[in-house]
């Protein structure tokens, strides 16, 4: 297998510097972007996540690797077509494993730690999932080395996509031009997912291009400021209670369920459902809402 640079470590001095900037545009604008406590539990659970992606990538790697052996076609990392058929191919199937992050729990019980946060902000992107390597989150791409990409490629082209995603986590932009604004994902885009307000959740899951969401029905405009957060909010800044918060929650699920059809629909129904009505999804808050119009 190839050797291709880590351009996510790379990258570190380069969100530092824009966290930076950020923070003096806050003070110079005198905008509540910042809290301390909230950016430092963010930041903690970046470098967790930094640590726990070193320890469990070799095991990625080795089962990417594992179905590559067993590849339809081989497409060579030595030619250029094969690099923009990997972008698209790689930014498809983060479009699918965020939009199935939402609506899968066991997969909401690692990425509801990048919603936490109620403020938005480059401190934010960090804000990332101790868990989701461990919990499987890497399936969704299982198909590009059966099709002939080289797990090096894949790796590579998922940090692209997570170093594109930094600077959108931001204030500081309303809006892009509209001609960007219609194909990629943007800091007005972005806001929105990252909105509790019911007219916002579970919409705009693009990586880089928004193009998915607005091909696949999930694409939401920001018509009014989000109300960031989560609908019942962790109120707490200890990374490691963000970490594991809904894991405990489902395990406290699992304790009162009366049957193994209620343990199936804790984990892999969408959050928010209950077997008891004690708690709703997004549907359901939504067929709600339109039955009081």
């Amino acid at each position: 297998m190839p050797h291709f640079p880590n351009i996510l470590v790379h990258a570190i001095p380069g969100f530092i510097i824009l966290l930076i900037l950020e923070i003096f545009y806050a003070v110079k604008t005198q905008r509540d972007l910042y809290e301390v406590k909230d950016a430092s539990a963010s930041i903690a659970l970046g470098l967790g996540n930094l640590f726990i992606g070193i320890l469990t990538k070799f095991f990625i790697v080795l089962f990417l690797a594992w179905i590559y052996q067993y590849r339809f076609f081989t497409l060579a990392y030595t030619a250029w077509w094969a690099w923009v058929l990997c972008f698209f191919a790689d930014d498809l199937s983060y479009y699918w494993a965020h939009r199935s992050a939402h609506s899968i729990r066991w997969f909401w019980a690692s990425h509801v730690v990048h919603h936490s946060s109620e403020k938005y902000n480059l401190a934010t992107a960090l804000r990332q999932t101790w868990t989701s390597n461990i919990t499987g989150g890497f399936i969704f791409w299982a198909w590009m080395p059966l099709v002939g990409f080289e797990p090096g490629m894949i790796l590579l082209m998922q940090s692209v996509s997570l170093i594109y995603q930094f600077w959108i986590h931001t204030e500081a932009i309303n809006k892009m031009p509209k001609w960007f604004e219609f194909i990629f994902n943007t800091p007005s885009h972005h806001r929105v997912h990252h909105g509790s307000d019911l007219l916002y959740l579970d919409k705009n899951h693009a990586g880089i291009l928004v193009i998915w969401d607005r091909m696949f029905n999930t694409f939401q405009p920001e018509e009014f400021t989000p109300t960031y957060g989560l609908t019942k909010n962790v109120n707490t800044f200890n990374p490691v209670k963000i970490a594991f918060h809904d894991w405990v929650n489902m395990s406290k699920d699992f304790k009162r369920s009366k049957k193994l059809s209620h343990i199936l629909g804790y984990m892999f129904k969408a959050p928010g459902w209950s077997h008891d009505g004690s708690s709703k999804t997004t549907a359901q808050l939504r067929k709600e809402a339109d039955q009081h119009k």
